[in-house]
């Protein structure tokens, strides 16, 4: 009888031992994983509660008026999300120039009408409600012409035109990706904490955006990527880390990477 009981009670601690131990790794990689938002939430360094009603939606004057630029233009944005969203992730988004075109046609997805793709004529660099855009690509003249028409079928057949998920996806970073993966040549490299990036859907491997690599993917929840410009990236429940030996920079869950050179080689088409 006594040897049961020592033997229970032996086994008994190991296991809360090993349960506090698994606690730990699962209390350490959360806090890993949140570093990122946590700092900036904190740091104050992004927009705060302003309303959206009052954020500005002005043009950064990125790009070219389109009465000063006769060539076809594609360019990708990304900017920080509105609120808390964006101690997290950004929103991207694509904007197209046809040649000799007096507007640009803006592409993305939002989340607060019921088709939820939107294209239409618009600032292709305005602020995402009070956060500057950053340009991720931007390509001109014969290059840009031919990449149109491919875009705008894309756009036409994204498959979640009536889904919006902002966590894990299918979000707006979903709809860029999906369309930089449906049109050869438009080879574009999503920072990391463009969350949704890495949702397929049923699929469970696909090419990189970026263009050279595959990636392996959860429903967004769980998946590794490798590409020559996006470098390797692990997401934990649609956080990302890596590093990207080519750019010599490191990625971080909320901040992005962390970079000293670019790996985008598109600004080669730039004036």
């Amino acid at each position: 009888m006594l040897f049961g009981v020592l033997m229970f009670h032996t086994l008994r601690t190991g296991l809360m031992k090993r349960m506090l131990k698994a606690s730990g790794w699962c209390l350490g990689a959360l806090l890993l994983l949140l570093s990122g938002p946590i700092l900036l939430a904190t740091s104050g360094s992004l927009q705060g509660s302003e309303s959206w009603q009052t954020a500005t939606r002005e043009s950064a004057r990125i790009a070219p008026p389109p009465d000063q630029a006769e060539e076809a233009i594609v360019q990708v944005y990304g900017a920080r999300a509105f609120s808390w969203r964006g101690y997290f992730a950004v929103h991207t988004w694509i904007a197209t120039k046809e040649k000799g075109a007096s507007h640009y046609q803006v592409h993305e997805v939002t989340g607060w009408r019921r088709y939820v793709v939107n294209s239409r004529p618009g600032e292709p660099d305005r602020h995402w409600f009070g956060a500057r855009p950053e340009l991720y690509a931007d390509i001109r003249g014969e290059e840009a012409e031919k990449l149109i028409p491919d875009i705008y079928q894309a756009v036409e057949s994204y498959p979640y035109p009536t889904e919006y998920n902002a966590w894990p996806g299918p979000n707006s970073n979903t709809f860029v990706a999906w369309v930089i993966r449906e049109v050869p040549g438009l080879d574009v490299a999503l920072p990391n904490h463009a969350i949704g990036k890495d949702y397929l859907g049923d699929q469970l491997v696909a090419e990189v955006p970026g263009g050279t690599g595959y990636q392996f993917s959860l429903g967004g929840y769980f998946g590794l990527l490798a590409g020559v410009r996006e470098g390797l990236e692990l997401n934990l429940l649609g956080l990302s880390f890596g590093i990207n030996p080519l750019a010599l920079g490191v990625k971080l869950p909320g901040i992005g990477e962390l970079a000293i050179r670019s790996t985008n080689p598109m600004f080669e088409t730039l004036p």
